[in-house]
């Protein structure tokens, strides 16, 4: 017996392009408050830049590394600073090979209902810096943040 198209599709909960543009605007206000030119990068899901945004003094290398963070953050749902720690381990070392793997604090997985629904990505500052970043645009946009 055949099965129904319903049965054999997968539906996944992505952020939204307004939802994704409200998160980078809102990290651009937690950036000017603290006096950082930053490169902001909101991903879908399956990390897929959805919205993007580079301050004019921002150095050219972060736009590529904040891309880089949202794609690693929702990759697996785990914030760069975790795996920061993952690439560290002997046996999952290995991963810091990938191309695309970005271990550096500012990429935090957005998630709603506890289900990731992208990545967003901050650099420009130090790691810290740009963790704090994206932690209170996700407060500010009214997003989960998971520690």
């Amino acid at each position: 017996m055949a099965q129904s198209n319903a049965t054999q599709v997968k539906t996944k909960a992505s952020i939204t392009r307004d939802s994704a543009l409200a998160l980078a605007i809102a990290a651009r206000d937690a950036a000017t408050r603290i006096g950082l030119n930053l490169a902001i990068a909101v991903t879908d899901e399956g990390g897929h830049l959805v919205a993007f945004e580079r301050a004019d003094a921002t150095p050219f290398l972060a736009a590529e590394v904040a891309i880089n963070k949202a794609w690693t953050a929702a990759s697996f749902g785990l914030d760069t600073m975790i795996w920061n720690q993952v690439v560290a381990q002997p046996a999952t070392a290995p991963l810091a090979n990938h191309p695309r793997v970005m271990p550096v604090g500012g990429g935090v997985p957005i998630v709603v209902g506890g289900g990731v629904v992208g990545g967003i990505g901050i650099s420009g500052g130090n790691a810290q810096q740009d963790h704090d970043v994206a932690v209170a645009a996700l407060k500010a946009a009214g997003f989960e943040v998971v520690q």
